[in-house]
């Protein structure tokens, strides 16, 4: 998954954290889960630029029964 991230501020975002909410899908489209995993952001992102970073995103099979799918539906960051 490729995320843009957009540093609107004054000041470049040194370091920081991306999280993504990974919902687990039944086949009757019920949500049975959410996962959230956690990733470093690409740092250093100078003020005013915008900089994008392509992450994989991954369950462990045993998470996610047969029939059942995933879709990364939530992404926030935390800038520091």
């Amino acid at each position: 998954m490729t995320v843009e991230f957009r540093n609107t501020g004054g000041s470049p975002a040194r370091s920081g954290t991306v999280t993504f909410a990974t919902h687990i899908i039944g086949a009757l489209g019920v949500d049975w889960a959410t996962i959230r995993t956690s990733q470093p952001l690409p740092a250093p992102i100078a003020a005013g630029s915008t900089r994008s970073e392509t992450y994989t995103v991954c369950l462990e099979s045993w998470r996610v029964p047969l029939g059942m799918r995933v879709e990364t539906r939530d992404v926030s960051a935390v800038w520091e």
